[in-house]
């Protein structure tokens, strides 16, 4: 590549950060501005607004709530997803189509619809078994099935994971081993964007969790920007920064480690 092409490239990519940071920086900051007026346009900026998040109970449970969701739905979700798909490219891939229909098909139903026909089954489940809104997990689990499931799908299909089963199945080694031991740590960056999309599906989601009468941290905003605009803006926020710091965490936990691969000198055995 030429120098001057190759300038040119870098002052693309530079324009395109900048102008695609301005687009997601610029309302988070006006957002946070907002938070920080004091209670007349000449009165000095102030954090009252943030400090009063932790000092409103309900808000701080519906927080909870939401955190709580979020860890029981990416658990349910790794649960079900990863030893379904590694089975299924394993043993029976003639049905791996009709697997990512039914994982794509929520994206095609109004969230709208999906209260309707969740009504019934929530009344059922208050009545007989709990009216927590942990058991909101349940419809969250396929809500998030659409993204979780692209983003684990390019982790299985970047290895070669028939070869590396019937390795490990050679060697002696079992399914639940060869799931855990051999697949996963291969897989481990797109199982943790997985996570990461199911969090943020789940902190953001308000639709279903306002028709069945929960209130979640969306609806906990939602109801408290109508007394209090300045400690709503400020929790949605921190909910924003939240999920970019866990979206940095992520760059760094999945980030392959470097350094000096040591070799030992091969054990050879002997017969006596």
């Amino acid at each position: 590549m030429s120098r001057s092409r190759r300038i040119r490239l870098q002052v693309f990519r530079t324009v395109v950060f900048v102008l695609l940071g301005a687009f997601f920086l610029v309302p988070i900051f006006a957002m946070f501005e907002f938070s920080t007026r004091g209670a007349t346009d000449t009165a000095p900026r102030t954090l009252v607004a943030w400090q009063t998040i932790f000092q409103t109970p309900d808000l701080v449970a519906a927080i909870v709530a939401s955190l709580e969701l979020a860890v029981l739905t990416s658990l349910a979700m790794l649960v079900l997803l990863v030893p379904t798909m590694i089975w299924v490219r394993l043993r029976v891939p003639a049905v791996s189509r009709t697997v990512e229909f039914l994982c794509l098909l929520p994206l095609t139903i109004p969230a709208i619809v999906l209260v309707a026909g969740l009504v019934p089954i929530y009344r059922w489940i208050s009545i007989n078994v709990s009216d927590s809104i942990l058991t909101l997990a349940f419809a969250y689990l396929v809500l998030v099935l659409p993204y979780t499931y692209r983003a684990i799908d390019a982790g299985l299909g970047a290895i070669d994971i028939k070869t590396l089963s019937e390795a490990a199945r050679s060697l002696g080694a079992g399914w639940l081993t060869v799931m855990v031991r051999v697949i996963v740590p291969n897989i481990w960056a797109a199982l943790l964007n997985a996570c990461l999309l199911s969090v943020a599906v789940v902190l953001g989601e308000f639709t279903i969790a306002n028709l069945l009468n929960y209130e979640n941290l969306q609806v906990a905003i939602a109801l408290l920007g109508r007394a209090n605009a300045t400690v709503s803006i400020a929790v949605a926020v921190a909910a924003l920064l939240f999920a970019f710091v866990l979206l940095v965490l992520l760059s760094f936990v999945g980030r392959p480690r470097t350094g000096v691969l040591r070799v030992e000198e091969p054990v050879i055995w002997r017969a006596k």
